[in-house]
């Protein structure tokens, strides 16, 4: 019986593995070059241990490395060690803040002016605060504390929303601060809403999280639209499904979200791996069988590179309202995301919505979810375009 079941999952994971690969190869001609792509993991935990276990465990088939502890983070001596541990084991390298405390750490100063000496190429950029776009829908401004709610505070509109966001953002004291010290480093986040406009305040790089029982053809299609219109690199973060234990997905759920996002042409895909379960488990979230997929997914994009098989890019778009922000989650179990944090939803949202549900159908991973906005030209860049009302049958 237990060799019927061994069996069983053997077959279902190698034909979960095929699916993907051959839904890229017949739906896409395109076989230009891509960049540099990076898989990686995002280590959440307080242990310098930890972090060299998790390295140690995945520096076969991941290359790049998210330090995401505060605690590390803000301890020169253990923040080096983890770095200078992740790029001798062969990865980049991309570091955490939720804000720069660089009155209270000193260090911090000549520690940012230094790392791509230090460690070159293999640096990829800061992580400055989380989830701006997603803080805003949920609280109301983009980031905890009493100067993100004064910034935001007052909006009279959406477009005054606007914004307010994407520039109260980069006058940040951290934001100006990391500028002011390396105006070099590319500055990342992850976010689950509001992408267009955190590529509006400044990022570099943002990393949709795909999670949470969400469409990941539709968050990938907002955050891809974003990146491309912008001209902006894009990426992908495997994060919660569930509230509790086991908080993360199936093996053969994240390696399907994966190779989606891959296909999809993300530049980065990363697994999230905070907090702990079980308590005793140095890995965070992650068990064996997570491993196992990201060790497939890392075969699966060496034996199909996107430069010879190509990748499924956005051909057709949809447009909403300039400066509308709204979260988009709305489902039979969402049963309202507001505008911008400030709004309830209004009478546009039953036709955006009903508009994205078809298209999402329609195209999949071709569809693009953009913005008007004069300052960008996006009529050449698709064959098709919709705007948010048209009439689709």
């Amino acid at each position: 019986m237990k060799l019927a079941l061994l069996v069983f999952l053997i077959a279902l994971l190698v034909s979960a593995a095929l699916l993907p690969i051959f839904y890229v190869y017949n739906q896409t001609e395109n076989e230009g070059s891509s960049e540099k792509f990076f898989f990686g993991v995002m280590f959440g935990s307080n242990s310098t241990m930890e972090a060299k276990l998790l390295i140690d465990r995945v520096k076969d088939y991941v290359n790049l490395f998210v330090l995401g502890s505060w605690d590390i983070n803000i301890n020169e001596t253990s923040l080096n060690e983890v770095c200078n541990y992740a790029v001798d084991a062969g990865m980049s390298i991309i570091a955490y803040f939720d804000f720069l405390p660089i009155g209270t750490f000193p260090w911090l100063t000549t520690w940012l002016e230094t790392t791509q000496e230090r460690w070159g190429e293999k640096f990829l950029g800061i992580y400055l605060h989380d989830e701006p776009g997603g803080n805003q829908i949920d609280s109301n401004q983009w980031q905890p504390g009493e100067s993100a709610r004064i910034a935001m505070a007052n909006a009279t509109d959406y477009s005054d929303a606007a914004n307010k966001f994407v520039t109260s953002i980069p006058n940040s004291f951290s934001w100006q601060n990391l500028k002011n010290i390396n105006p070099d480093l590319p500055i990342v986040t992850s976010d689950y809403a509001l992408y267009w406009f955190d590529y509006l305040a400044g990022y570099d790089t943002i990393f949709v999280e795909l999670g949470w029982n969400a469409s990941t053809t539709q968050q990938i299609a907002l955050c891809r639209g974003a990146a491309d219109v912008q001209g902006k690199d894009w990426g992908a973060i495997i994060t919660w499904t569930y509230s509790e234990p086991p908080y993360i997905a199936s093996d053969l759920e994240i390696y399907h979200e994966m190779v989606t996002a891959y296909s999809a042409g993300a530049d980065y895909v990363i697994v999230f791996d905070f907090p702990k379960n079980p308590e005793d488990n140095v890995y965070g979230i992650l068990e064996d069988k997570h491993f196992k997929a990201m060790e497939l997914f890392w075969e699966y994009t060496q034996t199909f590179p996107r430069e010879n098989y190509g990748q499924i890019d956005g051909e057709v778009a949809l447009v909403l309202p300039k400066d509308y922000g709204w979260g988009t989650r709305r489902t039979a179990n969402f049963v309202e995301d507001r505008i911008w944090g400030f709004w309830p939803e209004d009478e546009k949202i039953l036709m955006i919505g009903q508009n994205m549900k078809k298209l999402l159908n329609m195209y999949g991973l071709k569809l693009d979810i953009i913005y008007d906005d004069p300052q960008f030209n996006y009529a050449e860049k698709y064959s098709k375009i919709y705007l948010w009302n048209s009439t689709i049958s």
